[in-house]
């Protein structure tokens, strides 16, 4: 197997989704053309919907050579992973980073927990492709809407004692003097079995009372709401009960460049526009409720069954600030560098600006990480024990750096990036 550098770059994987951005309106393309480690080319009829650049076998990272990253990681993976990351997640990158350019909603969806996704996996493994988890962070890298995670229990339950909801609720919740989480688990459920004129009536009622809203007191959130209705209306036809679980349930959340959530494992979500920095646990199981053609939705008691409640689908537990970072031998704040981690063991992320002729530490850590130039110029500079190795940065490089390895990036001119760090 030979000897390997401890930090190299490779290049990502474009896919072509339907809801991705048309050629090179797309983020994800424009950084997947510009990195020199491959001989992608941007298509302007065709949409560019993600570039994945890890170790999963769908869309995988590839050295310059064509060698795949995971072949190489699992060919020298104490030296690249660490012992540590070996032990605990196997010979693979024990998360999955992506870059995400968003102009349609995608599916209403959960992704599963370990013990789901190993029984879903069983069962079925063409769809559901490892016995994985998959939580998740999503960070802006422009304008950025979505909804996720629930609405307060109180307010749901007011919505749905409007005349034209109330033919759609359980017994469980029209009998119930107050709501708990399994009587919108079960309203949830009720929605998403609701015949196709129900749901056409529905949102056509709920379309009129948005308007109403916003005329009777200029609520600026009802005018946002009937927006995306009618733009998912437009996307997806109005019999499609997914715009209905959204809408009245969900949080619409709006995020500007730098602000992030996260979404646990069996958390409700559905992005839908913008550009995104994403990187989750190393999976790719999804469980769809609506938003998309009948034919790609799971079976709605499957999917309502793994719906999460509590504190991280609440409003205040979904946004995931940015932590501060400080130099560990002198305790000082690092104003370069800003850490987002998240409450899961297999990675952070962190977000590195630097203005030109500043340089910027990347500490040892006990697992691999992945980092990619969003913008900028510059180099990275491998520690002595890597004979100094150094590889030039531009925007759209992605880079290894194996665990227990120190290096700097330095700026030639303004430079930013994101990396993920392995736990």
């Amino acid at each position: 197997m030979g000897t390997v550098s401890r930090i190299f770059p490779f290049g990502g994987t474009c896919n072509n989704y339907e809801w991705g951005r048309k050629g090179s309106k797309s983020l994800a393309a424009r950084l997947c053309a510009a990195s020199p480690e491959t001989d992608f080319k941007i298509d302007e009829e065709k949409r560019y919907s993600e570039m994945w650049f890890g170790d999963y076998p769908n869309f995988p990272g590839r050295l310059g050579d064509g060698r795949p990253l995971g072949d190489v990681l699992r060919d020298h993976k104490n030296e690249l992973l660490g012992e540590h990351s070996v032990g605990k997640w196997g010979d693979q990158l024990p998360h999955l980073p992506k870059i995400l350019s968003i102009a349609k909603a995608l599916p209403l969806q959960v992704h599963p927990n370990k013990d789901l996704a190993a029984k879903l996996h069983t069962q079925n493994p063409e769809q559901f492709t490892d016995p994985n988890h998959k939580p998740e962070i999503a960070i802006a890298l422009s304008h950025f809407e979505l909804f996720a995670g629930w609405k307060e229990l109180d307010e749901i339950a007011q919505l749905f004692r409007t005349p034209f909801l109330r033919g759609v609720m359980p017994p469980s919740a029209a009998s119930s003097s107050r709501w708990t989480d399994e009587t919108l688990r079960e309203v949830v459920r009720a929605l998403l079995k609701a015949d196709a004129d129900s749901v056409r009536a529905m949102q056509a009622e709920l379309a009129v009372q948005l308007e109403a809203d916003f005329k009777k007191g200029g609520a600026h959130r009802a005018s946002h709401l009937l927006r995306v209705l009618r733009d998912l209306q437009a996307q997806c036809t109005d019999l499609d009960p997914g715009a209905l679980v959204a809408v009245l349930c969900m949080n619409f959340l709006t995020l500007d460049p730098g602000e992030a959530i996260f979404i646990p494992a069996d958390g409700v979500h559905c992005y839908l526009s913008g550009d995104v920095f994403e990187c989750m646990a190393r999976s790719d199981n999804m469980l769809a409720g609506g938003l998309c053609p009948a034919a790609d939705r799971d079976h709605a008691d499957v999917f309502c069954d793994a719906l999460r409640f509590g504190d991280l689908t609440r409003p205040r537990g979904i946004r995931l600030p940015a932590q501060t970072v400080r130099d560990p031998a002198t305790g000082l704040v690092d104003h370069n560098a800003a850490r987002f981690a998240p409450p899961v063991g297999e990675f952070d992320v962190l977000r590195v600006a630097l203005l030109a002729g500043r340089e910027q530490a990347l500490r040892p850590a006990r697992g691999p990480t992945v980092a990619i130039v969003l913008r900028g110029e510059g180099t990275l500079v491998g520690d002595d024990d890597d004979d100094g190795r150094e590889v030039r940065l531009m925007q759209g490089q992605i880079f290894f750096v194996a665990a227990n390895t120190a290096a700097t990036v330095r700026a030639t001119e303004d430079l930013e990036l994101y990396a993920t760090v392995g736990g």
